[in-house]
């Protein structure tokens, strides 16, 4: 598998903290993983630096078979080149339906000129009907997304991240305050994803990382402390030590 991502000595402190030592990690073209860690391990500023929002103060983020530098460029211009992030929080336009939703986030030329001429093909119309198929919102398609459940405006949230074509995905806790059954179609949509793209999954709820059934690396004050299957990490000393023995 061809390396998509390689964050290498990365470092960056805010007010004499470091939130990030020394951090190395790398994925694959297709692969699916999940980030765990301690609050405070440096998870979502790991996602920060890797899309342009946090600049580190030493280290290189590497993208893609040109490795290019992500560190050179605009967090506009690390979305288009291919890196997509669902925070926790879904933001979706709630008086827009979820149909509009799904359309407006498609992978077009962003020009004010092509947005205001903009229309719908019929091409655009069978992207957004197969979206709606894959996060499990055929039947919302009408809706109003303020009218939608939280796991469904979390489930629309990828769809309109997925709608942009991204070869990462970036998820920040997406089980949290979800119900079973939720959860459960949210794994589906995750392990669909990351068949033709890279995904990775920073997450606290165990039961929701062993579904995954994908590597895990285990983050501690800013740096990478285990890595490998639930089970192998999960077993590690140190890790129950900092973090599931709390």
């Amino acid at each position: 598998m061809s390396t998509l991502l390689e964050v290498s000595g990365v470092s960056v402190t805010f007010d004499g903290f470091r939130a990030i030592n020394n951090l190395s990690f790398s994925i694959g073209d297709a692969e699916l993983r999940a980030v765990i860690g301690p609050n405070g391990a440096g998870k979502t500023t790991f996602m920060d630096i890797v899309t342009g929002k946090t600049k580190p103060d030493e280290g290189r983020v590497i993208w893609g078979e040109k490795s290019i530098s992500l560190l050179k460029l605009s967090e506009a211009k690390i979305a288009q080149a291919g890196v997509g992030r669902k925070f926790q929080k879904p933001t979706v336009f709630e008086d827009q339906t979820v149909e509009e939703n799904l359309t407006m986030a498609l992978k077009k030329p962003r020009g004010w000129m092509a947005v205001l001429t903009y229309k719908p093909t019929a091409s655009d119309r069978a992207k957004v009907v197969d979206l709606a198929k894959q996060i499990g919102l055929t039947d919302a398609l009408e809706r109003k997304s303020g009218e939608l459940s939280h796991g469904q405006k979390q489930w629309l949230e990828i769809g309109m991240l997925l709608a942009q074509e991204p070869r990462l995905l970036l998820v920040d806790e997406p089980a949290a305050g979800m119900t079973p059954e939720e959860r459960e179609h949210t794994t589906d949509i995750l392990l669909e994803a990351a068949k033709t793209r890279a995904v990775v999954v920073v997450e606290h709820d165990m039961e929701f990382v062993r579904r995954l059934n994908c590597r895990v690396t285990v983050l501690h004050e800013g740096a990478v402390l285990a890595e490998g299957s639930l089970d192998h990490v999960t077993s590690n000393q140190d890790v129950i030590d900092v973090y599931l023995g709390r």
